[in-house]
């Protein structure tokens, strides 16, 4: 062989080499796609089906085209998916809902590999993210996980959305809707559009929703997500999506112009007033139905699916994966209220409180028992105004202040004690005189007792007897 040929033949199998290692390249890279997607070769014509004319058509009808932008919702508890389109105003309009054939797991993010979740946030699909090769039919990756899953440390990937109503953590459709949506998604790319943002959502959010799953443990985080949700339910545009402190922010920006970092604290942010207000607004009103509907009796519950679940126009369809899951169906597990907490400021008020009618009874405690002390003959309460011989220097200060007590007229020890403090006495009672009675060894009958005038009404029930010698009470009522 002369030197030329064999310079062809070393080239010839250096291209050859190339070609292979691309090739090689090329297998491990669909090798890897295999969690949603086996590919098995070249499937690129059903990745070219054309948008079905009467889909066409409703894209007209609703002020848009093929080649604008579009944003996927897709809800869990209900299995189903949402197609809104971009109209000439910047504006998004609801195109097609499609129900959903299979999905799995259950209600919540996704947090490791394996655990047949479905991711929830907010995800961007890429043209480079697009699959015409998947053994599911075709299918394009949502793009978990995201600067969130990652700050959580959440593991896992390829996750898609995909045809064969078949899933271990996808949202899987059937072959024909899949065609739709994939060509759909084409046509937008073939537009302009650089990247599809997908709302992946445990359930619609509504206050109903709110209601019935408000002590889920998930809550704190769906929360999180509502709000983009809300963005864009008062919108209608695409949330602009960021993170920092291992949060989502919404269409919202660092005050100094810095880039935010899911992993770093957020810096103070500023957002368009006007959404705010009425993102704001929006929540207020929900907060007060979902109030309403709790008031109402709406009991807290959560619900368990035994793996995922599928829209009810699917259930005559028996080629999804483990029907048998599907046929036991999600069950809700009542939860238990929790006791409303007790605010440290309460705590503090309540203690105090406490020890404030601790120290005004033992004053009330003291001040009633003084009178007693003072009394020499008496051994009943003064309130009771017992009977027995009552001198003027002895007599409580009240009957002094009366002039009703006298050294030289004692009170009768017959007298019988007054009504009750809380009973006023009556004039007529006042000018009642006690019945006369005959004194032994005499013809005349015995000089009436004199009559012992009683504590005024509003000083008996207002106060406990005071010590003798004060003239002015100090109110217990501080």
């Amino acid at each position: 062989m002369t030197r030329f040929g064999q310079t062809v033949s070393t080239l010839g199998a250096f291209r050859s080499a190339r070609l292979l290692r691309a090739i090689l390249v090329a297998s491990v890279a669909s090798l890897a796609l295999s969690a949603c997607q086996d590919s098995d070769g070249l499937k690129s014509g059903r990745a070219w089906k054309p948008i079905p004319r009467d889909t066409l058509a409703l894209m007209e009808a609703k002020g848009t085209t093929k080649h604008s932008p579009i944003l996927v919702r897709a809800f869990k508890k209900e299995a189903e998916l949402e197609i809104w389109k971009m109209k000439g105003d910047g504006t998004y309009t609801l195109l097609k809902t499609y129900p959903v054939c299979r999905w799995s797991g259950q209600l919540g993010p996704k947090m490791r590999e394996g655990d047949r979740q479905v991711p929830e946030g907010f995800y961007s699909v890429s043209p480079g993210l697009m699959n015409p090769n998947s053994n599911f039919y075709l299918s394009f990756n949502l793009g978990y996980p995201n600067a969130y899953d990652r700050s959580h440390g959440f593991t896992g990937g390829l996750i898609m959305v995909h045809g064969a109503c078949s899933s271990a953590g996808c949202f899987s459709m059937t072959d024909e809707q899949m065609a739709e949506i994939y060509a759909i998604a084409r046509e937008s790319f073939s537009g302009g559009q650089r990247n599809i943002q997908v709302q992946s959502m445990p359930f619609r959010m509504t206050p109903e929703n709110l209601a019935r799953y408000r002590l889920d443990p998930n809550m704190k985080f769906w929360n999180q997500i509502k709000e983009g949700y809300d963005h864009f339910e008062v919108t209608k545009r695409e949330p602009k999506v960021d993170f920092c402190g291992r949060r989502y922010v919404f269409n919202a920006s660092a005050a100094n112009g810095a880039q935010l970092d899911a992993n770093a604290a957020c810096p103070p942010l500023q957002q368009d007033e006007q959404i705010a207000s009425l993102v704001s607004e929006k929540r207020q009103t929900e907060q007060t139905k979902v109030a309403e509907l709790v008031a109402n009796g709406v009991r807290p519950v959560r619900l368990r699916f035994a793996d995922g679940g599928q829209h009810p126009s699917f259930a005559h369809v028996n080629y999804v994966s483990r029907p048998e899951a599907l046929a036991q169906g999600p069950v809700e597990v009542a939860l238990d209220e929790p006791k409303a907490p007790v605010s440290p400021a309460v705590q503090v008020a309540s203690a105090r409180a406490s020890q404030q009618a601790a120290r005004l009874e033992a004053t009330a405690a003291k001040a009633s028992a003084a009178p007693q002390q003072a009394s020499t003959t008496s051994t009943q309460p003064a309130a009771a105004f017992a009977p027995g011989q009552v001198t003027a220097s002895s007599a409580p200060f009240y009957k002094r202040w009366l002039g009703s007590a006298s050294a030289e007229q004692p009170a009768s020890a017959e007298q019988t004690a007054p009504a009750s403090a809380s009973a006023p006495v009556t004039p007529a009672q006042r000018g009642a005189t006690a019945p006369s009675r005959k004194v032994e060894g005499s013809a005349k009958p015995a000089t009436p007792p004199q009559r012992t005038s009683e504590l005024p009404a509003v000083i008996r029930g207002a106060q406990p007897l005071l010590p003798q010698g004060l003239t002015a009470f100090t109110s217990l009522n501080r």
